[in-house]
Formats: C-alpha cells, structure tokens, sequence
C-alpha cells in the first residue's frame, strides 16, 4: 500500500487550506487535539489544542494579510503502521500591498509534522515549526493585525 503519497498530499493540503483560508478543511485534516510548537518562533511555550482553537486563533491575524503563501519542499516522510512523521522546508510569504516599510514579510525554517491514520483517512497530531531565519518587513505582522482586527470589528 501506498502511503507516502497520501501524507504528502495531506500535509500539502493542510498548507493550502491555511493559504485559501478554508478554516474547516483545514480543521478536517487534524486530530481531534493537535500538539502545536512554534516556540522556536518566539510562540510561547508549546500548546494541545483543537482544531477550531488552532483555527480561531489564525483567523485573528491571518486575513490581515492580502495573500500568503506557504511553499514546502524537500518532504522526508517515514511511515510505520498508522504512525507517520514528515519533515519538510518551508518558506512563508506574507503580502500586504503598499505597506510602509515594504509589501513583504518571508519566515523560513522546517516543519515537524506527525500524522495518524484514523478513519480511513491521514490527520495531522503534531506541527512543530523550526525557525530559520526571517526576512523583509518585520512590522508586517503588526500591520496585518490591526487591520484584521479593523476587519472583525466591521463584521
């Protein structure tokens, strides 16, 4: 049986999803409680979440941008029985444009991810992000906040 195929195409998914902000699909690709590390990132201590407490938390910053877009590559995928872990690059882009200071904020580094085999299907358990490095405008993310905040007070 093929399984590397199917995690990847998972762990692709999930990440456009995230892009296309397709909240519950992204919400369908994860176990029901997620390990979610991102303290490489400065994030804060590593948190189990569910998926509409992972999403929740995304859609207050995220539509603050006009576009991202997650590129992964170099997948290493090991799989053993309904257990399976991915490691992949990834750079992410995130636009706004016109912003003072610059259009573009790019945060490079890994990705962790584990999956297991439920229902038939691959579901996301673990995503633990490895920073690299960072470029572009650093004060993208403010900007994106406010004005997602500006966004949501509008709704």
């Amino acid at each position: 049986m093929d399984t590397i195929g199917p995690i990847q195409n998972r762990v692709s998914r999930f990440f456009i999803d995230v892009d296309d902000r397709n909240w519950e699909s992204v919400e369908g690709v994860m176990t029901s409680r997620v390990h979610l590390d991102y303290s490489s990132f400065g994030a804060g201590e590593p948190v189990d979440l569910t998926p509409a407490e992972i999403t929740t938390a995304w859609k207050e910053l995220l539509p603050g941008f006009d576009q991202t877009h997650h590129q992964i590559g170099n997948p290493l995928i090991e799989s053993k029985e309904q257990k399976a872990n991915v490691k992949v690059h990834a750079t992410a882009t995130h636009f706004i444009d016109g912003a003072e200071g610059g259009d573009l904020w790019v945060v490079y580094g890994t990705y962790n991810i584990a999956l297991v085999h439920e229902g038939g299907t691959w579901k996301i358990s673990r995503i633990q992000f490895n920073f690299k490095f960072q470029d572009g405008n650093m004060d993208l993310p403010v900007i994106a906040q406010a004005r997602a905040d500006a966004k949501a007070k509008a709704e």
